[in-house]
C-alpha cells in the first residue's frame, strides 16, 4: 500500500459488481488516490470475496450470527477496518444495517451507493431489485443512482452526487436494474471514490 494513496475497505454482501467497478477503475487508472486495502462481507459465500482475491486484496468474512450479535459484529468490523488503516469505507452491496454507535465513530467516512434518486424508493427494506419494482410499480420515467454518507438512517446520509437513468417502456426490473448498474452506479462510485480519497489525501498534507 502507498503512502500517498487513501486505504478504502468495501463492504459487500453478494456478488460485487460495484466493488468490481471500483477494482477496474484502481487498474485502469481511475483511482489514482486511492488503494482498495480491505473486503469484508458479510456473507461468508459471497462472490464478491472471490473478486478481491484474484486481485490480490485481503478479504475477510464474518455473519453478525456467527460474532454472536451487532455489538460484537460491529467491534469485529472495526477492528478490521482499523487493522488495516482504512480511511474511506464504502458499502458496496451491504445489507446489514450500522449502528449510530458505528456510523458517529466513522462519521463522514462512510459511503453507500443506492439504486435510486433518493429520496425516492429508499429506506428501510428498499434494496436490489425491490428498489426498481418499486420504480415500475409508480410508474416514474427517470430513476438512477446515489451515492450518500452513511448514518444510523438506513439511506438518510447527506447525498453526494446522483446520476439519472432512464426508464424504458417495457422495462421488467431486471433490465432496469441492469441499466442502473452500466449507466450510474458503476460510473458514479468510482468517481466519488476517488474525489472523496483526494480530499483525504489533501488533508494529510
Amino acid at each position: 500500500m502507498s503512502d500517498t494513496k487513501a486505504r478504502i475497505a468495501v463492504l459487500v454482501s453478494g456478488g460485487g459488481t460495484n466493488l468490481q467497478a471500483i477494482l477496474d477503475a484502481q487498474q485502469r487508472g481511475g483511482l489514482p488516490s486511492g488503494e482498495v486495502a480491505l473486503v469484508i462481507s458479510d456473507r461468508p459465500g459471497a462472490y464478491a470475496l472471490e473478486r478481491a482475491r484474484t486481485h490480490g486484496i485481503p478479504a475477510a468474512a464474518f455473519s453478525k450470527k456467527e460474532c454472536g450479535g451487532q455489538r460484537a459484529f460491529e467491534e469485529r468490523l472495526a477492528e478490521a477496518i482499523d487493522g488495516v488503516g482504512a480511511e474511506l469505507i464504502v458499502l458496496a452491496g451491504f445489507l446489514s444495517i450500522l449502528s449510530e454507535d458505528f456510523t458517529r465513530r466513522y462519521a463522514g467516512q462512510i459511503i453507500n451507493i443506492h439504486p435510486s434518486l433518493i429520496p425516492s424508493f429508499c429506506g428501510a427494506g428498499y434494496y436490489g431489485l425491490k428498489v426498481h419494482e418499486a420504480a415500475l410499480a409508480r410508474g416514474v420515467k427517470v430513476t438512477g443512482a446515489t451515492v450518500h454518507y452513511v448514518n444510523e438512517i438506513p439511506d438518510g446520509g447527506e447525498i453526494i452526487a446522483q446520476k439519472a437513468v432512464n426508464v424504458l417502456p417495457g422495462d421488467t426490473p431486471e433490465t432496469l436494474q441492469r441499466r442502473v448498474m452500466e449507466e450510474a452506479e458503476w460510473i458514479l462510485l468510482p468517481q466519488c471514490v476517488e474525489a472523496l480519497c483526494a480530499k483525504i489525501v489533501r488533508r494529510r498534507g
